[in-house]
């Protein structure tokens, strides 16, 4: 019995990129070009990285379907795609980005059996584990995006914005202690 198939994946993903839009709305547009610290990434090169994570997974689960990563080329791949993170961008042309490709994400991951999902990749030698499911590898779509997302809210913290999942729990709290002295 799996109990976490194609459209968990898909919608758990969701989540996690409505976060990500929330954040990208709700920080001012002066404010993407904040850097943290030297040798990171702004606010919109951030945005605009998290608006390509998912390029790669489909690259080797749908455009090319490999069984290996053995031969693949990583760095000829992201080249391009990291340069894109160079690139002048308004606020709603990396919001447009962020929402068109987690659709295309969604929509292609909800169509995936569970044969699919559990299709192991070999890795390159010396990778370690020696090989991956397609499950994995797709949760970590997500995984990656939650780490610079969290990369954001610290930003926003930076820049005087409390974040809205902060601001959420904040208010379930409260909600919660008032109930308690009822």
């Amino acid at each position: 019995m799996t109990y976490y198939g194609a459209k968990d994946i898909a919608g758990s993903f969701r989540t996690v990129r409505n976060n990500t839009l929330k954040i990208a709305e709700e920080i001012p547009e002066d404010k993407y070009g904040f850097l943290a610290v030297e040798g990171t990434r702004t606010i919109a090169q951030t945005l605009i990285h998290i608006s390509n994570v998912h390029k790669f997974a489909l690259a080797i689960h749908r455009d090319n379907v490999l069984s290996t990563m053995v031969g693949f080329n990583f760095m000829e791949f992201i080249g391009p795609i990291a340069a894109s993170e160079q690139e002048t961008m308004t606020k709603a042309q990396i919001i447009a980005r962020l929402t068109s490709g987690g659709e295309e994400f969604e929509t292609w991951v909800k169509t995936l059996s569970d044969d699919f999902l559990g299709q192991s990749i070999a890795m390159p030698p010396g990778g370690n584990p020696a090989s991956r499911t397609r499950f994995d590898l797709l949760i970590s779509v997500k995984e990656h995006e939650m780490h610079h997302r969290g990369q954001l809210m610290l930003m926003e913290r930076l820049i005087g914005i409390t974040p809205h999942l902060t601001r959420e729990a904040q208010g379930r709290r409260a909600a919660m202690q008032a109930a308690a002295k009822k």
